[in-house]
């Protein structure tokens, strides 16, 4: 028995490196890296001879790796909605064909290393790549090699889905009989919130230069505008054609034409980019004439956590608002109207919301139809039940496709499959499609230009009608549905933390706004200098900072009004005040230097030797803009002796302004009033002292009054 268990033990003693091996390898990292650089063609046709990729494969792992070589996978035609979410999220699939496998030159590489793929594949009917009939297929770029101190395996894949009009060598195959009508959103937007001050008359400063690099050649934003200005040549993309901008990023770029810094964590430095935000502006503007514009959601922003903000002041929905405002600020600086009461909104959208962007003129809303619930498929404008909104749903198949790897050649193959190529099941086809790509789209521009280019191909190929998005949103509804608010949308919500922080600050930015008057002579209105901090509020909503701490997303908008109430201060004496007399006054010298009046009220703080004698003198009085005025407070010394006082400012409502400045006070005196206190309080005491003392003597005499007469003996009388 005992040498039985002894066995089991060595086995299992044995076997235990190994299972931990097999789970250490279950959760490693990936080892290589696949970057596609080039895919020719991008949609096959009965004209394709060769199908070629190119790209490079990089050692991201910390061993050598041997025997790299790569092969094409094939896939069986997808037919369903599913069957295409599968292949984006990295599931497998049966193979149809496959080519053998090509050595990767150099085939060996070390940590940090990189080598170039490079591989053409022959179409046609001998082809090892067999492409049956028409439709979407899915096709693996497969990468196996042998690590160190392990065996051959497949190390790196990308897949990819691809879109076949004609099998290569064959007559052209039928197309749809009614292609669905298409139209293109083109976001411009930023990737992230970049300001992090813009005061009213000061200068713009900037994060830091991720935005000027964006904009520079060969950015993602300069590769945006370039390659939609690109496919102006073909009318039938341009037509299709409509541009989403965020107002934030227009204004924040315009902004940096005229000068700006970044900060650095000390004292900020100029910033480097501004020919790069001359150039790209100029071209946002070339492009934008005469085309289909829709705005953005300023900064992005969540709505939905806006309506959050003071949520017990259903009266106040000026942050809201603002966010879906832009639209004018797209027309000064771009001179271009966008589309009326069309909104494309990020994030979910809750009943709050939708009652209260429809109030504030939103007519439209662009929305994923993921989002819309409705009895029957929603495939074109709704009504939004219980509101005067219409929704136009944007195909979650596509954007799902658009995002992540191959994200351009992936997207073509979900507008083929939507279009009908492949004959899909009853149900997946469209009769308008509108395409969104994701809003901060980082596709590089030869992407781009490609995704712009086949789409032109679709066009002439008759899969899509090219349909302008005023066309599309001009068909009546075609039923109804409600907006769908559902758990997942709360998880990606922006938090309760966050939304407090900024009630807490829009109330004192309120404070501060209701205690300000314009000045006759600057002319400048008390919302324009508190605007900063309400576009800063705004930006702290914006869906780039989801899952951010809630001090740093607020934190440029408290940096903004705290910047604001500073202006308004106290000066603090450079020496000690001696009161003449226990019952001087004491200047307070108060400067304002913003550009509009201030009602400003005095307090004093930690003043136990000292007391106001008149509080009316304290009560808020207005100090014009840029300007200075030296208040006299009646007050009262308590002792005499050295001693200090803060004196504090704020609002009428209690907002606090600028810093407490504490004031070195000496008095030789007291006050009349404390003297006479003092006085009396000595004479009180007095008389009780003289009256206990008269008691004593009293009630002394009293006692000796009544003591016994002492008796006189007999003998003592001899």
């Amino acid at each position: 028995m005992k040498r039985l268990a002894a066995t089991v033990l060595s086995i299992l003693f044995l076997a235990l490196p190994a299972l931990v091996g097999a789970t250490a390898h279950a959760q490693e990292q990936p080892r290589l890296r696949v970057d596609l650089d080039q895919l020719n063609p991008r949609v096959v046709s009965t004209n394709s001879t060769s199908l070629t990729i190119t790209g490079r494969v990089t050692n991201i792992g910390d061993r050598k790796i041997s025997k790299l070589g790569v092969r094409l996978q094939l896939g069986t035609r997808l037919q369903t909605e599913q069957q295409i979410g599968d292949v984006l999220a990295g599931g497998t699939f049966k193979d149809l064909s496959a080519t053998d496998f090509v050595d990767l030159e150099p085939d060996t590489l070390e940590a940090g290393q990189s080598a170039g793929l490079n591989l053409t594949v022959p179409l046609g009917t001998t082809s090892k790549l067999q492409f049956p009939r028409p439709g979407v297929y899915p096709l693996l770029v497969n990468v196996n090699g042998t690590p160190d101190f392990g065996g051959p395996e497949r190390l790196a894949a990308v897949r990819l889905l691809m879109p076949v009009l004609g099998v290569p060598g064959r007559a052209p195959a039928s197309r749809p009989p009614s292609p669905p009508s298409a139209s293109l959103l083109w976001p411009i937007a930023n990737s992230t919130v970049h300001v992090v001050s813009s005061p009213l008359g000061g200068p713009l400063t900037l994060a830091d230069e991720r935005l000027a690099a964006e904009l520079g050649n060969g950015g993602r934003l300069d590769s945006l505008v370039a390659a939609a200005r690109a496919a102006e040549a073909d009318t039938k993309v341009s037509s299709s054609l409509c541009l989403a901008i965020d107002p934030d990023l227009v204004a924040t770029v315009d902004g940096m034409t005229r000068g700006y810094q970044v900060a650095t964590g000390g004292a900020p430095v100029p910033g480097q980019g501004v020919e790069a935000a001359k150039n790209w502006l100029g071209q946002l503007k070339a492009l934008v004439a005469g085309r289909c514009v829709v705005t953005l959601p300023f900064a992005d922003a969540d709505l939905t956590a806006l309506t959050k903000v003071r949520a017990g002041d259903a009266t106040d929905t000026s942050l809201l608002t603002g966010a879906i405002g832009g639209a004018v600020t797209i027309k000064n600086l771009l001179g271009i109207q966008p589309q009326d009461g069309v909104l494309w909104p990020g994030g979910g959208l809750d009943s709050q919301t939708v009652e209260a962007i429809g109030k504030a003129g939103v007519k439209t809303v662009l929305t994923d139809s993921a989002n819309l619930r409705s009895g029957s498929p929603v495939s074109g404008v709704v009504s939004v039940e219980g509101t005067a909104l219409r929704a136009q749903p944007i195909d979650s198949l596509i954007t799902s496709a658009l995002n992540g790897s191959a994200s351009a050649q992936n997207g073509l193959g979900a507008i083929a499959f939507r279009a009908g190529l492949g004959g899909q099941a009853a149900g997946q086809e469209r009769s308008s499609l509108l395409i969104a790509p994701p809003r901060h789209w980082d596709a590089t521009r030869p992407e781009l230009t490609a995704f712009l280019e086949r789409m032109g191909d679709f066009f002439t190929a008759g899969l899509a009608k090219p349909s302008p998005l005023p066309d599309l949103l001009g068909v009546g509804p075609a039923g109804s549905a409600s907006i769908n608010y559902d758990p997942q949308d709360l998880k990606t919500a922006t938090s309760g933390d966050v939304t407090a922080k900024m009630s807490q600050i829009d109330n004192e930015a309120l404070g501060l706004s209701s205690a300000m008057t314009m000045d006759a002579t600057k002319r400048v209105n008390p919302a324009d200098v508190i605007a900063p901090v309400r576009l800063a509020l705004i930006r702290a909503a914006s869906t780039s900072w989801r899952g951010a701490d809630a001090g740093v997303v607020t934190g440029n908008a408290r940096g903004d009004l705290e910047a604001i109430r500073g202006q308004v201060t106290v000066e603090r004496p450079k020496q000690t005040i001696a009161l003449a007399s226990g019952a001087s006054p004491l200047p307070v010298f108060i400067t304002n230097s913003l550009p509009v009046g201030v009602d400003v009220q005095v307090a004093l703080k930690n003043n136990v030797g000292l007391r106001p004698t008149d509080e009316a003198q304290l009560r808020a009085q207005m100090v014009p803009a840029n300007s200075a005025r030296n208040r006299l407070l009646p007050v009262e010394a308590l002792r005499a002796g050295r001693f200090s006082v803060d004196v504090a400012l704020s609002t009428p409502d209690g907002t606090k302004l600028g810093s407490d400045a504490r004031f070195e006070l000496t008095s030789t005196e007291y006050g009349a009033i404390t003297i006479i206190i003092t006085v009396t309080a000595a004479g009180a005491l007095l008389l009780l002292s003289g009256r206990r003392i008269y008691r004593r003597i009293k009630d002394s005499r009293a006692d000796r009054a009544n003591e016994p007469t002492p008796r006189v003996t007999e003998d003592a009388q001899v």
